[in-house]
């Protein structure tokens, strides 16, 4: 079953596949050096620190005396993870051994951030200007706003109906694995569409920003270029302006990609355009150091299989429909019960019991999320074996043979279908055999050469 592929491959080996002169570039920008800093591991931090003001190549043997014996694991996991971000360069000598080196430029980047701090090549708009910017709270509204609409465009493609108001770019990254189209039909959700539903927030966000760099190239942008301006986005200030006329043409573009999912609020002045970040675009890179920092969960799940959503987000309730029955729906209550039909419509859309059961404690309200476990054993217990009453049978698709004229022609029916994987059953006392219907075809000229 295909599935969304969202922790396995984390946002830095995108990083880490770059040639060594695009990542080279990169490490020219103090904003990406210091986010890259962020996103490795507590032991890489503190490889990188201890050696940041050392020029000689430090020897392998002295920094396995860093950490003691039992962290020999992570060490080793900390010094791959510097190697493939070019961040350590090995250094092999027969008489010496293996040393690493600090690659200069990010050194020299790094140390000039953590002295003197770094500038943006943009400033932020000036308090005398005559444009109206929205408050903290109006901003993350409308934020969470766009993500929900966006979200609940992806829902209603799902029954059919097209999406709007999404760039050409946003939905080449969903026609490539969330969405499919035949003929004249709409968009459909595929399978991973329908688990990409379930994810947190964080995760669908790191989902689309992987898929929007990889195929960049595919609109002639440079995927280091992208990446950089993304990190260096999130380090601007939350709710402040910046002018649009600092950016390139790709930056401005990229720009308004990222306004229909709520990163930024484009805003008209009477003589110049703004972009005002919102805090989903600032945490971008704190994203990468903690991606499992917990919202506060809504869902209520009783052991006779009755849930209640403390939520008014049409986005969850919908959510919700995927894998229960709305039963009923207050202003700031959703009624609901996972029952056996609704769990084998999930199922036939490609969500599986543990993505649910993940997605239920993930979002326990809080009176429940600190027992123990936070959804009854009741409940997962049943949704995973209603799971397994689907995989008991499989349907396979086959023919069925009899009537052979002798045996030594049934015998030899049923070596040819076992040269191609395709028997499925014989009973040699009455002559009689099922093949999987892809080699009818041949067993059918198979048996017509045998009667000649």
């Amino acid at each position: 079953m295909p599935q969304v592929r969202i922790i396995a491959k984390n946002f830095m080996d995108m990083v880490a596949s770059l040639p060594a002169i695009k990542l080279d570039k990169l490490y020219n920008n103090v904003f990406i050096c210091e986010a890259i800093l962020r996103s490795l591991p507590p032991l890489a931090k503190k490889y990188v620190l201890q050696m940041l003001y050392i020029t000689d190549p430090v020897p392998a043997t002295m920094m396995e005396e860093w950490v003691l014996a039992d962290g020999a694991s992570k060490h080793r996991v900390a010094i791959d993870r510097l190697i493939q971000l070019r961040i350590f360069s090995e250094i092999s000598d027969r008489k010496k051994g293996t040393s690493y080196n600090l690659n200069p430029t990010f050194q020299n980047n790094l140390q000039k951030h953590i002295i003197s701090g770094g500038v943006l090549p943009r400033e932020p708009m000036n308090s005398d200007n005559a444009i109206k910017l929205p408050s903290l709270q109006e901003l993350e509204t409308y934020a969470l706003k766009q993500w929900e609409c966006f979200l609940l465009q992806l829902i209603n493609s799902g029954h059919g109906e097209k999406l709007t108001g999404i760039s050409s770019s946003m939905m080449k990254i969903f026609q490539r694995g969330l969405m499919s189209q035949r003929d004249r039909d709409g968009p459909r959700l595929t399978e991973s569409g329908f688990q990409f539903l379930l994810m947190d927030t964080n995760s669908q966000l790191w989902y689309i920003i992987r898929e929007y760099i990889s195929n960049a190239e595919e609109r002639d942008v440079d995927p280091a270029d992208l990446i950089s301006f993304l990190l260096e986005l999130s380090f601007h200030v939350t709710g402040e302006a910046y002018n649009l006329n600092t950016l390139t043409d790709v930056q401005r573009n990229t720009l308004k990609d990222l306004a229909d999912l709520g990163l930024v609020k484009l805003q008209q002045g009477r003589k110049d355009s703004w972009f005002i970040p919102t805090k989903l675009a600032t945490n971008l890179s704190v994203s990468l150091a903690d991606s499992s920092v917990r919202k506060e969960g809504f869902v209520v799940m009783e052991t006779n299989f009755r849930m209640y959503a403390y939520s008014t987000s049409k986005l969850q309730c919908e959510i919700l429909r995927l894998f229960a029955r709305i039963e009923y729906q207050l202003p700031n209550l959703i009624a609901c019960a996972i029952t056996k039909e609704s769990l084998y419509n999930a199922f036939d859309n490609g969500i599986t019991s543990d993505q649910i059961i993940t997605f239920l404690q993930q979002n326990s309200h809080p009176r429940c999320a600190d027992r123990v476990p936070s959804i009854p054993e009741n409940v997962t217990d049943q949704i995973r074996l209603w799971e397994a009453d689907l995989k008991r049978i499989e349907m396979t698709q086959a023919h069925f043979y009899d009537e052979f004229p002798s045996k030594d022609v049934f015998e030899a029916a049923c070596d040819f279908a076992r040269e191609w994987g395709g028997l499925l059953w014989e009973d040699s006392k009455r002559m009689r055999l099922v093949v999987k219907s892809e080699i009818h075809n041949q067993m059918r000229e198979f048996l017509h050469t045998q009667s000649k």
